[in-house]
């Protein structure tokens, strides 16, 4: 599977909700949603620690430096 960007992933989430949000999802399917949900959190904090972790800061002379 390529990998998802974190857009996509976010809409993903966003459906995920919806159908939580619904009233048509059985206990089974609630609990299956959710945990799809938490994984879905869980893709979405690693790509976000790894976009902060390449940004770059510039220090007062103007060179750019990883934080």
């Amino acid at each position: 599977m390529a990998e998802q960007t974190l857009e996509t992933v976010f809409e993903q989430l966003d459906e995920v909700v919806e159908k939580l949000e619904g009233e048509d999802l059985s206990l089974e399917e609630s609990f299956q949603m959710y945990h799809k949900g938490m994984d879905l959190l869980k893709i979405c904090n690693e790509k976000i620690d790894t976009i902060e972790k390449k940004m770059m800061i510039l220090d007062e002379n103007g060179e750019q430096h990883e934080f």
